[in-house]
């Protein structure tokens, strides 16, 4: 049986702290893959497009393209509507019926399950794996594997503050990333 993480956000942009996070999880949890998972729409929050979805993929493949248990899952973007996991997992389960899955979320993410679609089914349906996230904390509601890194406290809304600002991103981003960025002018660089 396959023992696949799975990393779900708008990676807008990747960051090394979504690579950190994974990479922990991975050797943890002695894990086949990550997939990182970009969602076209997130339930959870409002999400103001910054860049097209394809230079989302480009720069997460850019971003994984060194580490080959990394992998881009793209079967949110490939459907319409929010992003929902219930839905996600279901398809995912159903096409990948010799794997376990392991759906990876931060401390914001784990504070807001209560709120998720179908998360009774969902808890049935897949192990969680909470990553702690400064500012957060851990209640016991679901089932909860705990995996405690240490805390970067990065976020895509950070970077592209800098980025917009022209303030210093060098070791926030994979190199490849901040090279592309500025390539391709984006977040008004």
């Amino acid at each position: 049986m396959n023992h696949i993480g799975i990393l779900g956000g708008t990676f807008d942009p990747p960051h090394i702290g979504h690579l950190f996070i994974a990479m922990e999880v991975l050797t943890q949890l002695n894990l086949s893959q990550v997939w990182f998972m970009p969602n076209r729409i997130p339930p959870h929050k409002e999400r103001k497009s910054y860049v097209t979805d394809e230079e989302r993929v480009q720069m997460l493949q850019l971003a994984i393209s060194d580490q080959p248990k990394f992998t881009i899952q793209p079967i949110e973007l490939e459907r319409e509507g929010p992003s929902y996991t219930y839905d996600t997992i279901k398809l995912l389960q159903e096409k990948h019926v010799d794997t376990k899955f392991y759906f990876i979320i931060g401390g914001d993410m784990v504070e807001y399950l209560p709120h998720w679609h179908k998360i009774e089914e969902l808890v049935e349906m897949i192990t969680f794996v909470g990553v702690k996230r400064p500012g957060y904390s851990f209640p016991n509601t679901y089932p909860i594997v705990e995996v405690d890194i240490p805390q970067l406290d990065i976020s895509s809304s950070m970077i592209r503050k800098r980025l917009m600002e022209n303030a210093n991103t060098m070791y926030l981003l994979p190199e490849k990333v901040r090279n592309y960025i500025e390539e391709k002018h984006l977040y008004g660089t």
